[in-house]
């Protein structure tokens, strides 16, 4: 379940980045509202996550899912180049994403916290 979590917060992630840009510096208050409602819950949900799934495994994942989608939405929306390139490196994106699961452990008990001396 903590995988379902942080897909979420990963989708939420782009949520906030789009409502960021149409906010316009936060001068649009509909947007400016979508984007702190948008972050709230995709950290909220990230921490769900970590609890379950190695922290560099589950950040790794949350900012990956969230570059892939919001660059998607800024080719489908906003008029960013879609340029073979891109297009390349977008997907070996998704797919180290798909990779860090395929080798991460088993997130039915709570992932381990080393104390910090």
């Amino acid at each position: 379940m903590a995988w379902v979590y942080l897909v979420i917060a990963g989708i939420f992630e782009v949520g906030f980045a789009t409502s960021l840009k149409l906010s316009e510096n936060f001068s649009n208050w509909p947007y400016t509202i979508g984007f702190f409602v948008c972050a709230a819950i995709s950290f909220g949900l990230l921490v769900v996550a970590v609890k379950h799934i190695p922290l560099g495994t589950a950040y790794a994942v949350w900012t990956g899912i969230g570059a892939f989608g919001t660059a998607l939405v800024g080719i489908l929306f906003f008029g960013d180049p879609a340029t073979v390139g891109r297009i390349v490196f977008l997907v070996l994106l998704i797919g180290s994403v798909i990779g860090l699961k395929l080798v991460s452990p088993d997130d039915s008990k709570p992932a381990q916290v080393k104390e910090v001396s």
